[in-house]
């Protein structure tokens, strides 16, 4: 018997403020998030606050959204792209909220962000290799893999002799976010 996935908590997205940055550090550069992400340094953080063609925020969920806790953060880029090709840049939750269907729940608000809010025609994203649960989440979400780019980021904390990973692109277009939307795939759980 299989039981349903436990629905996940209630979730905001909020604009990131200049006050919110070293909680975004903190959680950036968390040991068990480094194998995933290539951490930014602060004053990327805080251009990416003030450069009108990205989208910087921080998550809160359940209980968080009135008491101020940050459980991750969001960044979307090419948010003014004439092309209408808008990328997730970067999500990173705390470890302690994974397996409660928080990232799920931000995908798909962040897919509701960039579909209706923004008109994209494309939403893409770049995962590492290593990180097999993003993969599966993003293809079990509808995102398609568009191709690898082979070796192309260090992995921290490896030595000059090893220690490349790949990233794999992946997208979802408007009609394809229109389509899970009309079969009831899109429901925020």
């Amino acid at each position: 018997m299989t039981l349903p996935d436990p629905a996940p908590p209630p979730l905001r997205l909020r604009p990131t403020m200049l006050s919110d940055l070293d909680d975004v550090i903190r959680i950036e550069t968390d040991s068990r998030n480094l194998p995933f992400i290539t951490p930014w340094e602060r004053t990327q953080h805080e251009a990416a606050l003030r450069i009108p063609d990205f989208r910087h925020f921080v998550v809160e969920a359940g209980d968080n959204r009135a008491s101020g806790s940050r459980d991750g953060f969001v960044i979307l880029q090419g948010c003014r792209n004439p092309h209408r090709s808008v990328e997730l840049k970067r999500i990173v939750l705390q470890r302690e909220g994974q397996g409660h269907g928080l990232g799920r729940a931000c995908v798909r608000l962040l897919k509701r962000m960039a579909f209706g809010d923004l008109h994209a025609h494309r939403f893409w994203l770049d995962v590492k290799s290593l990180d097999r649960r993003a993969l599966a989440l993003y293809a079990s979400e509808g995102f398609v893999e568009e191709g690898r780019l082979r070796e192309s980021v260090r992995i921290t904390g490896m030595d000059d002799a090893a220690g490349y990973d790949s990233l794999v692109v992946m997208s979802m277009l408007d009609r394809e976010y229109q389509a899970r939307c009309a079969l009831g795939c899109e429901g925020l759980r």
